[in-house]
């Protein structure tokens, strides 16, 4: 079953339980306090809170998320590890006031079980540890024995969109990828490891934070549930790898082809080309959004990603632009259901051009900077923050991108001193602003006559 049709199925299941299928929301939420939408149930804050009436109290979607700033920042772990992405999708179930914990504790059980026939003995469950009733539904009426169900504190078992906003208890449901995997299930030393990996997670939704973490009933229970697609997508193909499902092997053949470079044959490559794939699809997404290169805000996260991908395509070899040649591929594998993809296409490979020509002709100055900074610092030495506001401000380097430049090293980074020299730039530059600028002119004189 590839991503396509898995998609296809989660929304027919559903369709068949009364719900109604709903398109993804933008990219670009209208909560004030999130940089981009991170999940599946952005969208129905406002229905959660009572703000606005659902038309439908069941819907499903798969919702197109980006976790690369903020509280949700998945961006040092792309490439790396086996799971993590910038843009991912949200496949998702929700109930607004229509059911709770038992109808979604059951249908998530019926699809993984049932329609995708996975075997039950290879999932493991968590609940929030003083849910008792979540731990009763799984253990006594689903049937899930007692040593596969594990409580675990707020850290993980208690979800929330932000700092403020609908949250509540959830309870994870992981798959264990077997025994020639390292790790342990959640709750033990080991459970960094990618053996367990959380596929769904069943939110119940009860409660709105405010600013100073009071939490206030909503007016209905309701359900908000998210499983990655990714991630179950490798799970029914039989890898353990995301990126070695269908989506990612296609956008990583293409981007080989440009490159030169065989996936397989070096583990650094293998990173590199892994960061172009998923980077390719945060930053096309971004642009069909809306969303264009700046040095602040939405657009300084777009510009960072877009330039972390350059870098690693400097690191396979390639010395000029490439990397809006991969736009194609990823329009045929997901422009199908994501239309905006199709639509904008030219525009998409047109800015990603441009954005990888400017960072070009200062990419190799930058990268001797650094070279000659990690010289002068050291075995277990510090970058000064002056050399990395000189990255960021001359050669357009964020620091994240300095930081993943020595990523495995025993190099520091002040940065204490960067945000130092950010200030100093501010304050100057509001000293040149001076106001609006009326007071500089000359008043008008008005002729005799």
């Amino acid at each position: 079953m590839n991503s396509s049709e898995l998609r296809q199925s989660f929304f027919d299941f559903f369709a068949d339980r009364g719900h109604t299928v709903v398109p993804s929301a933008s990219l670009l939420p209208s909560s004030p306090n999130l940089l981009f939408t991170n999940a599946g149930m952005t969208q129905f804050v406002p229905i959660l809170r009572g703000e606005n009436k659902a038309s439908n109290p069941s819907v499903t979607d798969t919702q197109k998320c980006i976790r690369a700033g903020g509280k949700h920042n998945d961006l040092e772990d792309v490439g790396f590890d086996t799971y993590h992405h910038t843009f991912f999708e949200m496949l998702g179930n929700f109930s607004f006031g229509d059911y709770f914990k038992h109808d979604a504790i059951a249908y998530a059980w019926e699809f993984l079980t049932v329609e995708m026939k996975l075997d039950a003995e290879r999932l493991f469950i968590t609940v929030f540890e003083e849910d008792d009733e979540a731990y009763d539904i799984w253990t006594k009426e689903i049937g899930v024995p007692a040593d596969r169900v594990a409580r675990i504190g707020a850290k993980d078992n208690f979800w929330s969109m932000g700092d403020t906003g609908p949250c509540g208890r959830c309870s994870e449901i992981f798959f264990d990828h077997g025994a020639d995997v390292w790790g342990g299930p959640p709750g033990t030393p080991e459970e960094d490891g990618d053996r367990y990996i959380e596929i769904w997670n069943l939110v119940f939704m009860q409660y709105d934070r405010n600013e100073e973490g009071v939490l206030t009933p909503l007016p209905k229970p309701s359900v908000d549930t998210g499983m990655g697609l990714e991630r179950i997508s490798a799970v029914m193909q039989g890898v353990h790898n995301n990126y070695d499902i269908d989506l990612f092997k296609n956008l990583i053949s293409v981007a080989c082809r440009e490159t030169g470079i065989v996936f397989g044959d070096s583990a650094e490559a293998d990173v590199s080309l892994r960061v172009l794939a998923d980077h390719l699809r945060s930053v096309a997404f971004l642009l069909a959004d809306g969303v264009l290169p700046s040095n602040e805000g939405r657009g300084f996260v777009l510009r960072r990603i877009l330039r972390r991908a350059c870098r690693h395509g400097r690191l396979l070899g390639k010395q000029e632009a490439f990397i809006y040649k991969l736009v194609d591929a990823l329009v045929k594998e997901m422009g199908g259901h994501f239309v905006e993809l199709r639509e904008m296409q030219g525009n998409i490979e047109q800015v990603i051009r441009i954005e990888e020509e400017r960072f070009i002709k200062t990419l190799d100055k930058g990268l001797k900077l650094v070279e000659q900074a990690v010289s002068d610092a050291g075995e277990g030495g510090t970058i000064p923050g002056k050399t990395l506001f000189t990255l960021y401000d001359t050669f357009g380097f964020p620091t994240d991108l300095t930081a993943d430049i020595l990523k495995g090293s025993n190099i520091g980074l002040d940065m204490e001193g960067f945000e130092s020299c950010m200030e100093e730039q501010r304050t100057r530059e509001r000293a040149a602003w001076g106001g609006s600028g009326d007071a500089s002119l000359p008043k008008a004189r008005v002729e005799p006559g």
